[in-house]
Formats: structure tokens, C-alpha cells, sequence
């Protein structure tokens, strides 16, 4: 299958801010807050739990925001407006992680809730571009691609961060601390540099009409889908399954790092894991769209909710780095497929014209389980002083959100 240059250039946004989230989320900043929190005497458990509160907070102000952000996004041009606003503020805030001295762990997590919401603002917009780009036919296989050349991305921005970690900082120019902020800048420089083409030249193809006031026409039509809501009744309960299983999804990503340190797992190891991990994920996220094409969507889907559920119930006999490896690559095998099919799945669901508005909800749905999930696991893990069995009680949000996944399946056939 050919992609044509504006479906590259969505494509290349999952490669764009890939450095984001390898780097910043999940490998070297949630080690470098462990450093520096151990540093000013916070106990593991509650440097733990504070990473897990600060992803929550995080994501609550774009949470709230993403409806009415995706219905002003939805008349003619805003989109790529609201898409270079919100990919902006996370790029600077990156930048601004390198910047704040290691005795301010506490500013430190204040500009990285900035930075997951000027992330997360953007993936919304990005997100509802899928519809613009693509047909119905090709959401899987565009969706799918995205996440696996993001993966790639993210694999190749990780190699030059390995670099600079085993050489000592490039042969002692950068301390150990400098090597983390050096990632920071790279994940940023990283960002500009292929978000650019999207940023310059994305194509809303589907829009409402123009008004004299977007900001009051938008609380008008949000009040009126919410009112009508009874007619799209398989996307409401397909949106209450993904609430739940994106959020076990979502918290394992961000919690994966801080849980092998708890086992004693040394830093470069962990780098290694999660850069097989990457590698794994490239691969099976493309595997996972052809998989849909060639069984259905949604059994996929189904597949990939069952693979999490598992992984959760074998954390809870994590012990060595030989159990985090195998936990690691099944993790890798699901990860972006899972991801992309629900994204495209639901793109399916969607009016186009009002996607954005639509991918709204998808984003608050989304947003509000990284919330819930990060902060069970801070719970569990206070209450039992095992990360593990924090991350093992992540297979209730499986279980429920697999239940109503089939649910919102039965809706359809009637």
C-alpha cells in the first residue's frame, strides 16, 4: 500500500514526538527524578507515587479542555493552528526540563506537567488529522504505520541517547546529570525537525461551517452532541471500554522505568530493555494493521486487551531481570498495535466533519484513565511497599474494559 505525501507527513508526527516519549516519559526523565528526589532524602516508594501523581495531574487540564479544544478545532484551518500551539508549549517546556537545577525536583515536575500538556494538546489535533488523510479502507494501515515508524523513531533518538550514556557523556564533556539534560534538548530538537512538514502544511479536509463566534458555536455544539448522545450508542460504549483498557495501556508506559528501579534493575539495563522494547514495537504495530485487514478490527483489538491482561497478572511474579525482560517484550509485541487500532477504530465511528470534536471525547476518555491509572498504582504501591503488585492491579481495567468492548460490539449487531 502507497501513502500519499500528506498521510507521510501524519505518519512522520508519530516519528516527531517519539523522542518525547521515550526519553522524557518513560526512559531517562522518570530515572533522572528518582536520582534527584533520592539526592534530597524522598523515600522510593514516595518518589514512586509522586511520578504517578504528577502523570495524573498532568493530564487532568487537557482532560477537561480536549472537548471544546477538538470542536474549535473543527471550522475551516484552525486545526493546524491548534496543533502548532499546543506541539509549541511542549517543545519549549522540554527544552525547559533541561534547564532547572537538580535542587528544584519540585519545579522540576511543574514544567513537566507543562510539557505532558502541550503533548497531549498535540496528539489530540494529530490525531483527529487521521480523518483528513485517510479513508475508511486505510485508517488501520495509516494509523498503524504511524505508530510503528514512531517506535522507529523513538529507536533511533534512544541510540543516540545510549551514546552519549555509555561513553561517559562523550568522554566526560557531560556528567551523568548532563547527560539527561542533553536528552531533553535532544528530544526537543528531535520534535521541531520532523513535526515541521505537518506543522507547515497539514489539510483539514473536513471541517463545519465558519461562524462569527467559534468560541460560543463550540460550547452550543458540545451541548447539543451531549444531548443527543443516545444516537451514536456504540461509539459512547466503545469510548467506555478504551476509558478502561487505554488506561492500563497509558500507565504501564509511563510507570514501566520507575518499577524496574524498584527491583534493583541498574539504569543502562533498563535502558537496553526499553530499547528492545522499541524495536520489538515496530514491527508488531504494522503486524497489528495487517492482522485488522485481514480478521477485523475489532477481534484484534479484542486480542491485544487479552495480551495486557495477562502481562498485569505476571507482574505480580517479578523478581529478577530475566522476569522484567519477558514482561518487557510482550509488552512490546501489543503496545502501539493496540493503540492504533483504537485510534482508527474509532475514526471509523466518528462524522468527519466534526472529528476533531469527536476525538475530543476519544482524548478526555484517554487522558482521564492516565489519571486513574498512575494513581492506583501509587496507592497499591503505598498501601503494599510493592510496586508490583501496584502494577498487577492494573488487570481489573483490562478485564472491565474488555467486558465493554464486547458490549459495545453486541450494540452494533442489533
Amino acid at each position: 500500500m502507497k501513502f500519499t505525501r500528506q498521510q507521510w507527513q501524519r505518519i512522520f508526527y508519530d516519528w516527531a514526538n517519539s523522542g518525547y516519549g521515550i526519553l522524557v516519559v518513560t526512559a531517562v526523565l522518570p530515572v533522572y527524578f528518582k536520582a534527584v528526589t533520592d539526592h534530597a532524602g524522598v523515600s522510593a516508594a514516595n518518589s514512586t507515587a509522586l511520578w504517578g501523581y504528577a502523570n495524573s495531574f498532568g493530564t487532568l487540564v487537557i482532560s477537561l479542555l480536549a472537548p471544546l479544544l477538538g470542536a474549535l478545532a473543527d471550522y475551516p484551518y484552525a486545526k493546524k493552528r491548534w496543533l502548532n500551539l499546543f506541539t509549541w508549549l511542549g517543545i519549549i517546556l522540554t527544552i525547559g526540563l533541561a534547564l532547572v537545577p537538580t535542587k528544584y525536583w519540585q519545579l522540576l515536575l511543574i514544567v513537566y506537567i507543562g510539557s505532558i500538556i502541550g503533548y497531549s494538546g498535540g496528539n489530540l489535533f494529530y490525531d483527529s488529522f487521521l480523518t483528513d488523510v485517510t479513508d475508511n479502507r486505510q485508517m488501520d494501515r495509516v494509523s498503524s504505520t504511524g505508530y510503528g515508524m514512531g517506535y522507529l523513531g523513538g529507536v533511533v533518538v534512544f541510540i543516540i541517547f545510549l551514546v552519549a550514556e555509555l561513553s561517559k557523556g562523550f568522554g566526560g564533556l557531560l556528567s551523568s546529570y548532563g547527560v539527561a539534560r542533553f536528552s531533553f534538548i535532544l528530544a526537543a530538537v528531535w520534535w521541531i525537525i520532523f513535526a515541521w512538514p505537518l506543522l507547515k502544511n497539514g489539510h483539514q479536509r473536513y471541517s463545519v461551517s465558519s461562524v462569527a463566534n467559534p468560541f460560543v458555536d463550540s460550547l452550543r455544539r458540545l451541548r447539543r452532541t451531549m444531548h443527543h448522545i443516545n444516537q451514536y450508542k456504540q461509539l459512547t460504549w466503545f469510548l467506555v471500554a478504551y476509558f478502561f483498557y487505554i488506561d492500563g495501556v497509558d500507565t504501564i508506559f509511563t510507570m514501566a522505568t520507575v518499577i524496574g528501579k524498584d527491583l534493583g534493575i541498574q539504569t543502562t539495563m533498563l535502558m537496553v530493555v526499553l530499547l528492545v522494547v522499541q524495536l520489538i514495537a515496530v514491527p508488531f504495530s504494522i503486524l497489528y494493521g495487517w492482522l485488522a485487514n485481514r480478521f477485523s478490527t475489532r477481534r484484534i483489538i479484542m486480542l491485544g486487551i487479552i495480551v495486557y491482561f495477562f502481562i498485569c497478572l505476571y507482574a505480580l511474579w517479578l523478581e529478577t531481570l530475566t522476569d522484567f525482560w519477558i514482561l518487557a517484550i510482550l509488552v512490546g509485541t501489543s503496545q502501539g498495535g493496540l493503540q492504533a487500532l483504537s485510534r482508527s477504530y474509532f475514526g471509523r465511528l466518528v462524522p468527519k466533519n466534526a472529528s476533531s470534536e469527536f476525538f475530543g471525547f476519544y482524548n478526555i476518555l484517554g487522558k482521564f484513565s492516565a489519571i486513574l491509572g498512575p494513581f492506583i498504582v501509587g496507592i497499591v504501591t503505598q498501601w503494599t511497599g510493592k510496586s508490583t503488585v501496584g502494577a498487577a492491579s492494573l488487570s481489573v481495567l483490562f478485564a472491565l474494559g474488555l467486558v465493554m468492548f464486547i458490549f459495545a460490539l453486541a450494540i452494533k449487531d442489533k
